[in-house]
């Protein structure tokens, strides 16, 4: 159950232009937040921006009590919000969103995302290192100067992969490129030390001790999300839609299901049912 509260900030970084991580005090929230969630602020006392701005969860620091969560401006409202200073209180709503990341039951984990869809994944791969996971991570950006948060997933990843769309920091191409080249890298390992099964039922092991978890532009998430179907692979991938009130009442982030008729087609709400879905279950 989501809950209100006003959150003191305690410490602020740009990490780079324009892109900005908070830290607050919100011992409430951090309780139950999980990998995935999201909260809802609103920026200021005033009428204007009316709406809550949403904003994905980042870490939780359940030990200090302390939530990050980072942010982008792109508006007016991000705008007013990266203005708040050290020892304001911000009005936080969460955490939000029924569907989080389950990744319990798979052995490999591989996060993939690109430019500010990273924010989410940073504390599904702390947590699924935390819980014995290997966890491999892909992150794509447009270019050197827009690489973020490096020093962070390498610190919880077992591997970690940067790319840059124009080639002027670590790997160029494409994220999701170097994601497939592993997959298969370890899916024929898996069939190597499996020499006493059949190739068949390998690859089964293989792709069912697997998830891929993904957060990015959804060109990123179209791919990632064709890949996985078309090779049988679990994934999950968290869609970030403009959002009015958070709670699924306002109907404004709707999704269509991928087993709706065109005829009459149905709708998943990205606020209230997940934001992370089973790529399988959402047309994209």
């Amino acid at each position: 159950m989501p809950i209100q509260t006003f959150a003191k900030l305690i410490k602020k970084e740009e990490i780079i232009k324009d892109v900005f991580k908070f830290s607050v005090e919100a011992n409430e929230i951090v309780k139950t937040a999980k990998p995935g969630n999201f909260i809802e602020i609103r920026v200021n006392d005033q009428t204007e921006p009316f709406l809550r701005r949403p904003i994905s969860i980042y870490n939780i620091n359940k030990e200090a009590e302390i939530l990050e969560f980072i942010f982008q401006i792109k508006g007016n409202g991000t705008n007013l919000l990266s203005k708040k200073q050290i020892g304001d209180k911000i009005d936080i709503l969460g955490p939000l969103g029924n569907g989080t990341f389950k990744f319990e039951k798979y052995n490999n984990i591989a996060i993939i995302g690109g430019g500010i869809g990273i924010f989410p994944l940073y504390e599904l791969a702390k947590e699924a290192k935390a819980q014995g996971k290997k966890v491999n991570t892909y992150l794509g950006f447009r270019n050197k100067d827009l690489v973020m948060l490096e020093k962070e997933f390498k610190e919880i990843s077992d591997k970690l992969v940067i790319t840059t769309d124009d080639g002027s920091y670590a790997e160029k191409g494409f994220a999701i490129d170097y994601l497939k080249k592993d997959m298969e890298k370890e899916n024929t390992a898996t069939e190597e030390t499996n020499a006493k099964e059949t190739q068949a039922e390998d690859e089964q092991k293989f792709k069912y001790s697997t998830c891929i978890c993904a957060c990015g532009p959804l060109p990123m998430l179209k791919a990632v999300q064709k890949y996985a179907i078309e090779n049988n692979i679990n994934c999950q991938i968290s869609l970030e839609e403009k959002m009015g009130c958070g709670l699924g009442v306002c109907l404004g982030c709707a999704v269509k299901k991928a087993s709706s008729p065109k005829d009459n087609p149905e709708y998943f709400h990205v606020c209230k049912g997940r934001p992370v879905f089973n790529a399988k279950d959402v047309e994209i």
